[in-house]
């Protein structure tokens, strides 16, 4: 079926574009060039469809409101403490956003940039690229970004990569808002993550550098629970989880199940560690998709990364990459 094209914005003088992708299990997919960001995800249930993601109808809303729903995150996802780091003898100070952290990538990062897209219809594919010159949101070289989306039946897969022409950090995430149900909170949806460990946080929320075991603590999702606590109160979470080593690529990373059972989502994943968000700072002020309410749990985000605030944990795994370390990353959804 052939890839539909529309324009759903203008964004910095320039067209943003929508891909509609859609399988013959009877999944849609509506991705956009800005900030690749997957704007509606509809999956068939019994007696119609339901939209598992959230989003907007109006392009104006995400620039102004969004909190990354759907997009890419980058060139360095999630926080990099007091905004700065080192690389080869350099002090790179970033412009924060986010107290005196930057957050994925800066106030004008990848996910707020409007990417070009090319549709592939006969392979049910999108490929999205956007050039980051030197210099960009304080980080340094020139880097020629890629991603491609391919809807397959009911799975969605990702492919990242990106070429440098000197030694920089680069670490993108998926940032997915999920709700797989039909009410305003997602606290009652059953998680489970192949994870025994978290990077711990100071108070800033970036990581101490120490990794910790999620044994008896909130963080362990070995076995499927929902994000309430004993007594039923909701659990906030915004935690790195570090996944079992020696796993195997073909298991998914983590499944979800939605309170009424007519869900399943799992995720493929060849990152190292995964941000486990439940909205917990979510508040969006205009109405979302299909004149939905945005607020404190309405979704939740596996995101699928090596651990937060690396460059400046050298025990985390290395996110520095070069012309002869090129990067490379893929996750795939699967919700049926």
């Amino acid at each position: 079926m052939a890839i539909a094209v529309s324009t759903f914005g203008e964004h910095a003088g320039q067209r943003v574009d929508q891909f509609r992708l859609t399988s013959d299990t009877g999944v849609t997919v509506d991705i956009i060039g800005y900030g690749v960001a997957v704007r509606d995800w509809r999956v068939p249930v019994s007696g119609g469809e339901r939209s598992v993601v959230l989003g907007f109808d109006q392009f104006e809303a995400y620039p102004a409101h969004s909190p990354h729903f759907g997009s890419l995150a980058g060139r360095v996802a999630n926080r990099i403490s007091n905004a700065r780091f080192d690389l080869d003898g350099v002090t790179y100070q970033l412009p924060p956003n986010a107290g005196d952290l930057q957050l994925h990538g800066g106030a004008e990062g990848l996910g707020r940039q409007v990417w070009q897209g090319e549709a592939d219809s006969a392979n049910n594919t999108v490929r999205f690229t956007h050039f980051s010159p030197d210099g960009a949101m304080g980080y340094p070289g020139n880097v020629n970004f890629a991603a491609t989306y391919t809807l397959d039946g009911n799975r969605l897969r990702l492919e990242l990569s990106a070429t440098t022409d000197r030694p920089t950090p680069i670490s993108l995430v998926q940032h997915q808002y999920f709700n797989l149900g039909t009410t305003d909170t997602v606290l009652d949806h059953l998680y489970q993550v192949n994870s025994s460990a978290y990077t711990e946080l100071g108070g800033n929320l970036a990581p101490t550098g120490a990794i910790l075991p999620s044994k008896n603590t909130i963080y362990d999702l070995r076995a499927p629970r929902t994000m309430r606590d004993a007594n039923g109160a909701p659990v906030d979470y915004d935690i790195g989880m570090v996944l079992d080593t020696g796993r195997r690529h073909g298991d998914p990373i983590a499944t979800v199940v939605s309170p009424d059972r007519d869900l399943t989502l799992r995720l493929w994943s060849d990152r190292p560690g995964v941000q486990v968000y439940n909205g917990v700072w979510t508040d969006v002020p205009v109405p979302g998709l299909n004149g939905r309410t945005y607020k404190k749990h309405a979704g939740f985000c596996l995101e699928d990364q090596s651990p937060a605030d690396a460059v400046n944990n050298p025990h985390f795994p290395n996110v520095i990459h070069s012309p002869d370390r090129p990067y490379s990353h893929w996750c795939e959804f699967e919700i049926a």
